[in-house]
Formats: C-alpha cells, sequence, structure tokens
C-alpha cells in the first residue's frame, strides 16, 4: 500500500518561501501511478489543485499560482517537493500531498504570519 506523508517547516513569515516534502513509502515515483501533486485548503475554503509532477518528471502547475510554484523530486529518496515563493496570509492552508491512484498524505498546516 502506498503512503505519503507531508513535512515541512509550520510557521512562514510573508515573503518567503515556504518548502515541502512528500515522502512516499510502499510504492516508487517512478513507476507506481502516473503523477503525484500537491493540493491544499485555506481555512473556510474548498480544495485547490497547486500541481503535479509525472512518474516521468514532468511538472505541470495551477496557472494561478504557477508564478510562485515549484515542484521537483529526488527519485533516489523517493520523494517529490513543493516550493512556493512569496507566501503571504492568503496562502496559510493545510497542504496535502497526493497520488494520482489516489492515495493521499495526513496534511500539514502551513499558517503564514508575521
Amino acid at each position: 500500500q502506498v503512503q505519503l506523508q507531508e513535512s515541512g517547516p509550520g510557521p512562514v513569515k510573508p515573503s518567503q518561501t515556504l518548502s515541502l516534502t512528500c515522502t512516499v513509502s510502499g510504492g516508487s515515483i517512478t513507476t507506481n501511478h502516473h503523477a503525484w501533486g500537491w493540493i491544499r485548503q485555506p481555512p473556510g475554503k474548498g480544495l485547490e489543485w497547486m500541481g503535479v509532477i509525472t512518474k516521468d518528471g514532468r511538472i505541470t502547475c495551477s496557472p494561478s499560482l504557477q508564478s510562485r510554484t515549484s515542484i521537483s523530486r529526488d527519485t533516489s529518496k523517493n520523494q517529490f517537493f513543493l516550493q512556493l515563493s512569496s507566501v503571504t496570509p492568503e496562502d496559510t492552508a493545510v497542504y496535502y500531498c497526493y497520488s494520482s491512484g489516489g492515495d493521499w498524505g495526513q496534511g500539514t498546516q502551513v499558517t503564514v504570519s508575521s
């Protein structure tokens, strides 16, 4: 069974870069499932898709976030990463990593506050 676990910095200050890691176990990000991605949910709002990286390494990001979003991976560690630059309090959310096979991490709360 594929399991995903997010890890991140916790509180982030405005204008900083948010960096999150998704560690995958029970499967490979280069062979299991077509794509691996990030979704977030701000407080009181719905889910917002942020982007994916395919098992072949192709990256697609949400047009609304593309200028601030970077997705990458380390295949040797079976991890993929999210970086979101120039954060504001509107980026406060629970951030989830997921697979196209329907597996989700438990989510990690990121709060942007000075």
